[in-house]
């Protein structure tokens, strides 16, 4: 796919809904009530204000609640974040570096947080639901108190429960679509993954 196609791909996840009713608040719903693990391909894309694509990366996803995720990034960088239960690790291996934060600050700013909490988004955001659009009904989420790395977001979810896709909004007027692929439900997930021993000789910053 090219980088016109993949603007053009991107441009349907962004224009204004079909005026067909979803139920997307029930989808949302069984998400958190029956997705209790999961396991994915993830791809990222970063479009500027005029929808030009600035950033692509991918890579692999797992969460299990409560709290607990790993987010690897693969390409075009690798980093790794993890979520342990009460810590936050991030690990950049190209410069060498990691950092730490508190789970509860993470909490509503990051995208694995978010799917690996099972009441953030119903206890923190106001949602409404944007009606059907393809296959997906599409919920928005603003937080109730401003947050710090984005302004508002969009779920899409299959009318069976399952997450597919992620818009987040941020204040500068940029958008990251996240396209969640080869989904596992409720897959056994090995509980070393959600543990961070930082590589010897590394400086580990703790905010």
């Amino acid at each position: 796919m090219n980088s016109y196609q993949r603007i053009t791909y991107l441009l349907s996840f962004l224009a204004l809904p079909c005026a067909v009713q979803a139920d997307a608040i029930k989808s949302l719903e069984s998400f958190i009530k029956n997705t209790h693990s999961s396991r994915a391909i993830f791809s990222q894309i970063v479009l500027n204000k005029n929808i030009e694509i600035v950033q692509e990366a991918g890579g692999t996803m797992e969460f299990e609640r409560p709290n607990k995720f790993r987010w690897k990034y693969e390409t075009p960088y690798k980093q790794l974040i993890i979520g342990d239960g009460t810590t936050v690790w991030f690990y950049d291996v190209d410069l060498k570096q990691v950092t730490t934060q508190k789970l509860d600050v993470t909490i509503g700013s990051s995208p694995a947080a978010l799917l690996a909490h099972k009441n953030t988004i119903k206890k923190n955001f106001d949602l409404h639901e944007i009606y059907l659009q393809g296959e997906l009904e599409w919920i928005e989420a603003k937080p109730k108190i401003k947050e710090r790395s984005f302004k508002s977001l969009r779920l899409g979810f299959t009318p069976k429960g399952s997450l597919r896709k992620m818009i987040l909004y941020d204040d500068f007027e940029q958008s990251t679509v996240i396209i969640f692929s080869k989904i596992e439900k409720n897959p056994y997930l090995d509980p070393e993954i959600f543990k961070f021993i930082p590589p010897k000789n590394l400086d580990v910053i703790h905010n």
